[in-house]
C-alpha cells in the first residue's frame, strides 16, 4: 500500500506546487474551496462563470454517456438507464488514488429552473451528491453554475489527500467543461 500511496503523494503535492509534469492550466473559477468534514469525506463549493448559453452548459452536463469526457481521471460509463426524468449511471472509475476500478452509481435528476442533482444510490463510495445550479448571465450568453459536492470513498486513503485531488479534479473538469461549452457556442 505505502509503495502505492508514497509515490502519489509526491506527484501530488508537485502538481499542488506548480511543479508537476501534469500540473494543469487554471480553470478560472470564480471561486473553489474544498475542505475535509470532521465528520469524514470532503465538501467541496464552486462558483463557475461558463462562456456559453444555460441550454448549452445543461445539455453537456446532462449527457450521461459522455460524463466521462468532461474529467481527467479515466473513466467508463457501464450502465445508463432514463426513467421517468431520472438518470441512473453505473460509473466506472480507475483514479491513482483508488487501487483498481472503482465503481460510483448515482441518480441524476435535471432541476426546473437549471441545473442538476446527482445521488449515490450504489458503488464503493460512502457518500456522493453533487449539485449544479446555472443561471443565465449579461445577455443570456454566458452562464453561472453554482456547486456543491460531498463525497467520502470507502478506503483507506486520507480525507486530506483526497482533498487534494478532488481540487485538481475540479479544476479540471471546470476547465473541460469550458472549453467543450465554447466549442458547441461557435457551431
Amino acid at each position: 500500500m505505502l509503495g502505492v500511496v508514497l509515490p502519489l503523494v509526491f506527484d501530488v503535492l508537485l502538481s499542488v506546487a506548480g511543479l508537476g509534469a501534469k500540473s494543469v492550466m487554471a480553470a478560472e473559477t470564480d471561486r473553489l474551496e474544498v475542505e475535509v468534514e470532521s465528520g469524514g469525506g470532503v465538501h467541496a463549493t464552486a462558483q463557475v462563470l461558463f462562456p456559453a448559453k444555460l441550454e448549452i452548459i445543461q445539455a453537456l452536463l446532462s449527457d450521461y454517456q459522455h460524463w466521462p469526457d468532461l474529467f481527467e481521471a479515466r473513466m467508463r460509463v457501464a450502465d445508463l438507464h432514463i426513467h421517468d426524468g431520472i438518470a441512473t449511471v453505473d460509473l466506472r472509475i480507475d483514479h491513482p488514488l483508488m487501487a483498481g476500478e472503482r465503481r460510483l452509481v448515482t441518480e441524476s435528476r435535471i432541476l426546473p429552473n437549471g441545473g442538476l442533482v446527482t445521488d449515490l444510490t450504489a458503488g464503493d463510495f460512502k457518500r456522493y451528491r453533487r449539485l449544479w445550479k446555472l443561471q443565465p448571465v449579461g445577455e443570456g450568453n454566458q452562464t453561472r453554475a453554482d456547486f456543491e459536492l460531498a463525497v467520502e470513498i470507502k478506503s483507506m486513503v486520507p480525507d486530506w489527500l483526497v482533498a487534494i485531488a478532488v481540487r485538481q479534479e475540479l479544476d479540471a473538469h471546470f476547465r473541460i467543461v469550458k472549453q467543450k461549452a465554447l466549442e458547441h457556442s461557435k457551431q
